[in-house]
C-alpha cells in the first residue's frame, strides 16, 4: 500500500525572482521596466520558453506597486470586460483565440490604449503569423516584439537542480539524463514530471531513481 502524499512541496508561484532568462534577458529586461502609458510588448516562441512565466511576473509586479491587473487566455471565454481603475491588461495564448476572444481582445486593445493602460500579450507565434483577424494581428505587432528561446541543456539542468534542492530531494544526474532524453527541454512539462516524480517517491517511500521513474512512467502509460 502507497502512503498518501500530502500537498506540501507545491512550486513557487512564477515571477521575475524564479525565471532563468537565459537567452531571453531583454525581454526580461524590459518588462521590468514597463510603466503606465507604455508601448505594447508582444512574447513569443515555443511551448515552455517562459512566456506564461514572465506575464505572470510582470502581473505579480504590478500587483505588488498597488496596481489592478486583467488577465485573459485562450481558456477565457469572451466577452471580455475592461474594469475601471486596471493599468495593466494581459492577453496569453493569442494564437489560439477564437472569433469572440479576437473581437473581445481588439477591443480591449483599443480601450487600453485609449486610457494608457499597459498591455501585454503572448503566442507560439510571431505577430505576422498569427491566425488572427487582421487589425487585431497588426495591433499585436505595433510594440515592442520579443521571441524568447528554450534553454539550453545545462541551463535546463540548473533549474530542475534549483527545484529539487527547494523541495529536499535528490535529483541524480541519471534521473535528469533519463528526463532530458526522453522529453523536449519543455520546462513546464519537465517541472510537471518532476512534481509527479516526488509525490510518487513519497507515496512509494523510495528515493527519486531511474528504476522509480520507469516505474511510474510504466504506470502512467507514458511513451
Amino acid at each position: 500500500m502507497k502512503q498518501i502524499p500530502l500537498a506540501i512541496a507545491a512550486g513557487p508561484e512564477p515571477g521575475y525572482d524564479n525565471f532563468l532568462p537565459g537567452p531571453n534577458s531583454a525581454a526580461l529586461a524590459h518588462l521590468r521596466g514597463l510603466r503606465p502609458g507604455a508601448a505594447p510588448v508582444y512574447l513569443w516562441g515555443p511551448a515552455g520558453s517562459g512566456k506564461t512565466h514572465l506575464l505572470k511576473g510582470l502581473t505579480r509586479d504590478a500587483q505588488a506597486q498597488g496596481q489592478r491587473t486583467l488577465w485573459f487566455s485562450s481558456r477565457d471565454g469572451a466577452p471580455w470586460d475592461l474594469h475601471d481603475g486596471a493599468a495593466l491588461v494581459v492577453l496569453d495564448g493569442c494564437d489560439r483565440f477564437d472569433p469572440s476572444q479576437q473581437h473581445a481582445a481588439f477591443r480591449l486593445f483599443v480601450e487600453a490604449a485609449t486610457r494608457g493602460m499597459v498591455l501585454a500579450a503572448a503566442g507560439r507565434v510571431p505577430p505576422v503569423d498569427l491566425p488572427l483577424r487582421e487589425d487585431l494581428r497588426t495591433r499585436l505587432g505595433w510594440g515592442h516584439v520579443y521571441a524568447l528561446q528554450p534553454l539550453a541543456e545545462s541551463e535546463v539542468r540548473a533549474v530542475l537542480r534549483r527545484e529539487a534542492d527547494r523541495r529536499g530531494v535528490f535529483l541524480s544526474d541519471e534521473v535528469m539524463d533519463y528526463l532530458l532524453t526522453r522529453y523536449a527541454r519543455d520546462l513546464k512539462h519537465l517541472m510537471g514530471r518532476l512534481d509527479g516524480l516526488d509525490q510518487y517517491a513519497l507515496a512509494s517511500k523510495r528515493a527519486i531513481t531511474v528504476p522509480l521513474l520507469r516505474q511510474m512512467l510504466d504506470e502512467e502509460g507514458a511513451p
